[in-house]
């Protein structure tokens, strides 16, 4: 080997222009993860605090009209509104466990 072909080669002994190729191309693949990344995030971010509100809304509904219709000393609307909390976060936990597990899976795909 002469002496120009020595500098071209790396630390590691591999061809630098390979080296820098390789590089390159795991910092493409890490920009373009992040900004889907972030966009999937505001995703589910909206996803998750819908499937909390939206089983409030329910139980509150359900709750008022129970309260209407069958008067008590209890507040059917309070217990419906902490039931539909409580479903909701059971919910959301679900979406963020699911996003977790594909997030690793992916991770686990690109490498």
């Amino acid at each position: 080997m002469n002496e120009k072909e020595e500098k071209k080669l790396g630390e590691d002994g591999t061809p630098l222009s390979k080296k820098v190729g390789i590089q390159e191309h795991q910092k493409l693949k890490a920009k373009k993860r992040a900004i889907r990344n972030i966009w999937s995030g505001f995703a589910v971010f909206g996803l998750v605090g819908w499937s909390v509100v939206i089983p409030m809304i329910i139980g509150i509904m359900l709750g008022v009209w129970l309260d209407n219709h069958y008067p008590g000393e209890r507040s059917w609307t309070l217990m419906l509104l902490v039931t539909g909390l409580f479903i909701g976060c059971l919910n959301a936990w679900h979406w963020v466990a699911e996003e977790n597990k594909d997030m690793h899976n992916e991770d686990r795909s690109d490498e």
